[in-house]
């Protein structure tokens, strides 16, 4: 059975609940008791990964295979952001002194 999350817009309060898919949503809070609370949505929170899985044991050899654990970590380069660039025309003018304006 699925794990749904809920917020409460009366109240602010979060709050999941262990239910099944036919199963009807909370009609209210448990905090305060006001009606109907929104399912928020999430995302699941497993990998089909490692033995025993379609991408490990059933795929022939001359397929591709993707999502392995023992991967290596070739992907983790390419997901790693850029450093951001440093603003030229900022850093290359000096601030004007606050004591110059505050004389005249």
């Amino acid at each position: 059975m699925p794990i749904y999350a809920f917020h409460c817009n009366a109240c602010g309060h979060e709050f999941d609940r262990l239910q099944k898919l036919s199963d009807p949503d909370p009609d209210a809070c448990p905090a305060c008791g006001q009606a109907a609370p929104r399912r928020l949505l999430s995302a699941p929170q497993f990998r089909l990964a490692g033995g025993g899985w379609y991408e490990t044991d059933f795929k022939k050899d001359g397929e591709k295979k993707h999502n392995l654990a023992d991967s290596g970590g070739a992907g983790d380069k390419a997901a790693a952001p850029e450093p951001a660039a440093k603003p030229a025309a900022a850093a290359a003018a000096p601030a004007a002194p606050a004591s110059a304006s505050a004389s005249e």
